[in-house]
């Protein structure tokens, strides 16, 4: 790659990444032109980028990040070059590189699943370093998924001897005992957001087999009362709606050899109004204590529709108002 004072020149040699780089009806050409504020003009084998010095060297930064992303991908979405272009516009140091090489795990279907953002990478690599994290953000941010992935390759690297799902019931209210079958199935409707990641990364038999043997659990909150949990990976999800006391029943149930991981967003509460959100109470009470972390996943970090992450902007905007 050479950059001149006003011109740039980065070769392509391979067919579907410059189509991929151009996008449908080179849409992809048409936001990277106006978010780079520069002008693009596709050859044979190489894109010229021009306009302003700084600009251009930006741009051509930007097309090397496009390039690895389509060879360890084999396509571009619109949220990675939306990404990729705030990532290079903001001036940090690094490479989306580090994002892309870091697999968390492999999905039934052979999808590999990778942190998406700097933020989600944080929250990986606190997951690998410490026995309590706290995932705090809003939705979209893979909080929940990408705890999942860990505790399941922790499961297959013979780390933990089980996995367990829970979260607390709270959207069911009263109407809970007004829905037919035992508790387990007047709960289930509340868990499918983790049935529905677990089918996706364990794929539907593999988690029918170990759901059966009694290896993975997916229960809500009220069953972790009075129990230990040793030799596991805990997930809590939607965390903000557990209450104080909820919030230390869970975390004094951790026993040896095992973690937990708390995900949830302290802006979408459920409980009833007088009730106060243990996530929002613990983050003051644990902050800074040996062995937890918390991490806080902002709408950077959502991966989404692109829609998503503007509505919620809209509503931090309007709330902050």
């Amino acid at each position: 790659m050479t950059i001149n004072s006003e011109e740039g020149f980065i070769e392509i040699q391979d067919n579907n990444t410059i189509k991929e780089i151009a996008g449908n009806l080179d849409s992809n050409i048409k936001s990277i032109e106006e978010k780079m504020d520069v002008r693009l003009r596709i050859h044979d084998n190489a894109i010229t980028v021009k306009g302003l010095p700084g600009n251009v060297e930006m741009t051509n930064r930007l097309l090397d990040e496009l390039k690895y992303i389509i060879q360890k991908q084999n396509r571009l979405e619109e949220q990675d070059l939306n990404y990729a272009i705030d990532f290079i516009k903001s001036g940090k140091e690094g490479s989306l590189k580090e994002l892309l090489d870091d697999v968390v795990c492999i999905t039934a279907s052979g999808k590999s699943v990778k942190p998406k953002t700097f933020g989600q990478k944080r929250y990986v690599d606190s997951l690998r370093k410490h026995d309590v994290v706290f995932g705090i953000g809003p939705a979209g941010t893979g909080k929940t998924y990408l705890a999942m992935a860990m505790a399941v390759q922790a499961f297959k690297n013979r780390e933990v001897n089980r996995i367990i799902l829970t979260r607390p019931a709270v959207e069911a209210g009263e109407n809970l005992g007004f829905l037919p079958g035992d508790l387990q199935e007047k709960v289930d409707p509340y868990l499918r957001p983790i049935y529905d990641a677990l089918f996706e990364i364990l794929g539907v038999d593999t988690y029918l087999k170990f759901f059966e043997k009694g290896l993975i659990e997916v229960a809500p909150l009220a069953y972790m009362r009075g129990r230990t949990l040793d030799s596991a990976y805990v997930i809590l999800d939607e965390a903000q709606n557990t209450t104080n006391e909820q919030m230390k029943m869970f975390l004094t149930r951790l026993g040896f050899g095992s973690k937990a991981i708390i995900t949830g967003d302290i802006t979408q509460i459920d409980l009833i109004r007088g009730k106060e959100s243990g996530l929002k109470t613990v983050t003051g009470i644990l902050k800074g204590v040996k062995g937890i972390d918390f991490i806080n996943l902002t709408s950077a970090d959502i991966v989404r529709h692109p829609l998503v992450q503007r509505i919620i902007n809209a509503y931090e905007s309007y709330e902050g108002s």
